[in-house]
């Protein structure tokens, strides 16, 4: 019995200490990944400040066209914000208006249900006082008794349900009151920053207007294209190292964890051998010492003269069993703790499962045929054909109503979203497999960078940023860093 509870105790407390261990590396694993996201940001944000520092805007009104068009995709995020809260609050404010009504139709009817009762009671001409002194005998004054208490707990019922209802119509029109207050302010706010946003437009009209010359001067001129595209390039070929980086930091702890798991299933074989054949060895040993008692039990039948010699022996027998079994618990007691946490593999292997963000990689599995528009509209340029205004095109511009959607041509993660000198607001996504998808001259992004994105995401709006006079959307493929024609993977 010694032994059993010896034993369900260790297994108890090993499996304590493995629970413990399960949530401590699950919440080790989360943190990593963690870590991970954000020491990719960091290096994204060196790698753009590195390029700046490189390719420093020597120019002060491209810097002033990037402060406007920067802060015009700021008012435009917080509008379309603005524009949720507004539609939530009105709808709490359709559903309050509902419970309103219903709350005065409740007042109504109790108040009714009272007026007819004290109608009904005036009318009769009952009163405890009138029954008391009307002379009758004492079992009509009784019943009469009877009949008014009835009337009076109606009345108290129908008095009560009317507070109620009164009370809960008060806080329902409070809390309409501080949602009418909650829209007035947003629809305040609104357009305070419609105010701001025109305000904003304007003054990117100006630095337009500035910039005009220069740009028809640069538009003939290949090496400024060539200069963006090489910025670009630099752009696409730092993300891909970065990429590839986490993609190793990844598969590295991933083979760290498989490793580590299957050491634990190891020591937690090795510990359950070890338990098991101690816990043979002891059972052996009771058997032994149980036969050799009953033979002892046997021996004391028959005529002896050396009966204290057999007790004596039965006494040494039954204290080297308990020395075993001392032993024994002993051994598996001072086993090392890893081997004790080893017993709690099982238990890991039902660990909930960590979220997307720790490895998601798993879910970025590179770009297929027939993707669908970033947005609809008219083509302009073939890759590979001569620009106008000097080099090749690396993708193509679909020409757009500013302020239309952007969506991704396929799910993965934002691996840049930013103004980039050429390109105005730029963003890039990361699908995996070495592919890149690249969306420019934004007017606002709507995404950062770390972001999980699916196809019917919005990521961003059609703009004319980056020096742009019409508005669209610049868009490319890149394989590997190199860029490949974009409308041989996406469909008509």
């Amino acid at each position: 019995m010694r032994r059993v509870l010896g034993c369900a105790m260790l297994v108890l407390w090993a499996g304590v200490a493995s629970g413990n261990q399960s949530s401590q590396a699950l919440e080790a694993r989360h943190a990593e990944a963690r870590r991970q996201q954000t020491e990719l940001r960091e290096r994204i944000a060196a790698l753009q400040k590195d390029i700046d520092k490189q390719t420093s805007s020597r120019d002060d009104v491209a810097s002033a066209l990037r402060e406007s068009e920067s802060a015009i995709s700021g008012i435009n995020r917080r509008l379309d914000e603005l524009e949720r809260q507004d539609k939530a609050v009105r709808a709490q404010l359709a559903t309050l208006e509902t419970q309103i009504a219903q709350g005065k139709a409740d007042v109504e009817r109790h108040q009714a249900e009272l007026a007819d009762q004290l109608r009904a009671q005036y009318a009769g001409g009952l009163s405890p006082w009138a029954a008391l002194l009307s002379g009758d005998n004492p079992q009509e004054i009784g019943r009469e008794l009877g009949y008014l208490g009835y009337v009076s707990q109606a009345q108290a019922d129908s008095v009560r349900a009317l507070d109620a209802s009164v009370k809960r119509l008060s806080r329902l029109q409070t809390t309409q009151v501080a949602r009418q207050t909650e829209l007035a302010a947003l629809t305040k706010e609104t357009s305070q920053k419609k105010v701001e946003l025109e305000a904003q437009k304007a003054e990117r009209l100006k630095v337009l207007a500035r910039i005009e010359s220069e740009l028809k001067a640069q538009r003939q001129q290949a090496k400024t294209l060539a200069r963006n595209e090489t910025r670009l390039e630099s752009l696409v070929d730092g993300l891909q190292v970065e990429i590839a980086r986490q993609r190793e930091a990844e598969r590295i702890a991933r083979e760290k964890r498989a490793a580590e798991e299957a050491a634990r299933r190891a020591a937690e074989a090795k510990a359950k051998a070890e338990r098991e054949r101690l816990a043979a060895e002891a059972r052996a040993k009771a058997a032994e010492a149980a036969r050799q008692a009953k033979a002892l039990e046997q021996v004391r039948v028959e005529p002896q003269t050396d009966v204290v010699t057999v007790d004596a022996i039965e006494d040494s027998d039954a204290e080297a069993v308990k020395t075993e079994e001392s032993s024994a618990a002993s051994q598996v007691a001072e086993r090392p703790a890893a081997r004790m946490s080893a017993s709690s593999a099982d238990e890991n292997d039902t660990a909930p499962a960590e979220p997307e963000s720790v490895e998601p990689v798993a879910v970025l599995k590179g770009l297929s045929k027939n993707l669908p528009l970033p947005v609809k509209g008219e083509i302009q340029g073939r890759f590979g054909m001569e620009r106008p205004d000097g080099g090749v095109w690396r993708g193509i511009v679909l020409r757009a109503r500013e302020g239309t959607r952007v969506r991704p041509v396929a799910p993965g993660r934002v691996a840049y979203a930013g103004w980039f000198n050429g390109f105005g607001n730029l963003l890039i996504v990361d699908h995996g497999q070495g592919y890149l998808s690249v969306y420019a001259y934004n007017q606002s992004l709507l995404r950062q960078v770390g972001d999980t994105v699916k196809v019917s995401d919005a990521i961003a709006t059609v703009g004319a940023t980056g020096g742009q006079v019409e508005s669209g959307l610049y868009f490319e493929i890149r394989h590997n860093g190199k860029p490949v024609n974009p409308q041989l993977w996406l469909g008509r």
